[in-house]
């Protein structure tokens, strides 16, 4: 069954994408949630017009991100952990503590969706996390895992 998309979803497709799912998949969960419409013809004729609205949306947006990019240039985020003797941490930094950082101390929210994390923050140290604020802006943020 071909479905539009309304959102992003992970190993689906990107929003306004027309895949093609498996029937009961997309009756019982994608079409109830509000996640996808059924791709017949008049859905496909009304997708130009929702992917010309989204994109003056993101269009105005961008000079957002792009502030937000600027600002974050030369910041290094503090993240604290708990560590043992030899540098090690205890669990791992993740996106959510990023954002939860970007919010309280420099006031910038960011879904937590849109930062990718290196491979594993096990260890104290500098690291560099990239934040895709935008299909065309898209920053690195250093940030320090301290010892609390």
């Amino acid at each position: 069954m071909d479905i539009i998309l309304l959102q992003n979803l992970d190993k689906l497709g990107d929003k306004h994408e027309i895949v093609t799912v498996k029937p009961g998949y997309a009756r019982n969960y994608l079409i109830p949630r509000g996640l996808a419409l059924i791709a017949n013809s008049s859905n496909r004729k009304r997708l130009n017009e929702l992917r010309r609205v989204e994109a003056a949306k993101e269009a105005q947006l961008k000079g957002h991100y792009e502030d937000i990019a600027a600002k974050l240039e030369d910041v290094v985020l503090k993240v604290g952990a708990k560590a043992g003797t030899s540098g090690k941490i205890f669990g791992s930094v993740t996106n959510v503590q990023i954002v939860q950082i970007l919010n309280e101390v420099h006031q910038i929210e960011v879904d937590r969706r849109k930062v990718v994390m290196p491979d594993e923050v096990k260890e104290l140290g500098t690291y560099e996390a990239t934040l895709n604020l935008h299909p065309e802006v898209v920053t690195k943020v250093k940030f320090e895992v301290i010892q609390e």
